[in-house]
């Protein structure tokens, strides 16, 4: 068995345990409290809410897993096949809220397993390095930074509106997408000890992004509808970690003259149908309580 194949193993129960940790955590923002609350004061209250600690630790065994994936495989095959999370969701989904899944949920999910397929083998993804140069870096930051400063305070100004959740669905997501290539340089540095572990800065800027993107997923799913905040993240990860992959760490598909097409119509299937799982699962959850205003007590 291949490098490759063992990364697409440990990127499928990746996905699985995110999945899990996904359903738990849209339950635990959602029953939380029941009063209207602000970014920082949800967060807190989901500090001491056991339930969301729970999926917290399933979610963390799942990017163990992810990281395995990533030490062996490039960010475009991990990330593409992460986006199955959704078709472990699904069912578990169904089963806690004792809705089974529809038949357009079902066609949907085939469509996204197909489109991964494709992807995955057509696309021929080929891994490039594992960590960049500062300046690389600090052009991501410059690019990132104002973009993601943008969304925040756009979500501010449209609170209690669904485009505040689309906003803050696209931090969260896109953080976790920096946050996977983050995490390969951490990997890259493994074989060398834990003190060459401990001296990259990759280790240390990852734990910033995942409690930050760990905090704005939480806000997204109060600030409005899930079906508008879930589709968001979900299609805004893979995409940023894609783009990410390839202009951070030289990595490229390679699909021949002749496969482009074809690739190029199943990522587009991916985003649709990605987009609309996420969107029925969302659905499947009770409706949020909105969170307040920034002016009334953030």
């Amino acid at each position: 068995m291949s490098k490759a194949d063992i990364a697409a193993l440990l990127a499928l129960s990746a996905a699985f345990f995110i999945g899990v940790g996904d359903v738990i955590h849209q339950r635990s923002a959602h029953d939380v409290t029941d009063k209207p609350v602000g970014y920082l004061e949800l967060f807190l209250e989901l500090l001491r809410d056991r339930q969301w600690w729970l999926g917290s630790a399933v979610s963390v065994l799942g990017f163990g897993f992810q990281a395995a994936a990533l030490g062996l495989g490039s960010v475009l095959l991990v990330q593409a096949l992460l986006v199955t999370s959704l078709l472990f969701a699904l069912p578990i989904q169904a089963r806690s809220t004792g809705q089974p899944v529809s038949r357009s949920q079902f066609l949907w999910a085939v469509l996204l397993a197909t489109s991964v397929a494709v992807i995955v083998t057509v696309g021929n993804p080929t891994a490039g390095d594992s960590r960049a140069a500062f300046e690389v870096w600090a052009g991501v930051i410059a690019v990132m930074g104002p973009a993601l400063a943008l969304c925040i305070v756009g979500a501010r100004v449209f609170a209690g509106r669904p485009t505040a959740a689309v906003l803050l669905g696209l931090v969260s997501g896109s953080l976790w997408g920096l946050f996977a290539v983050l995490i390969k340089g951490v990997v890259e540095r493994l074989g060398d000890g834990v003190g060459a572990v401990l001296a990259t800065p990759e280790l240390y800027v990852g734990i910033a992004v995942a409690i930050a993107g760990t905090a704005w997923q939480q806000s997204a799913f109060r600030a409005g509808s899930l079906s508008s905040s879930l589709p968001t993240m979900t299609v805004a990860e893979p995409v940023v970690a894609s783009m990410l992959g390839i202009f951070v760490l030289g990595e490229a598909l390679r699909p021949g003259e002749d496969g482009w097409v074809m690739l190029i119509a199943a990522v587009a299937a991916m985003v649709v149908s990605t987009a609309a799982l996420a969107r029925r699962e969302a659905d499947s959850v009770s409706p949020p309580v909105a969170a307040k205003p920034p002016d009334a007590g953030d």
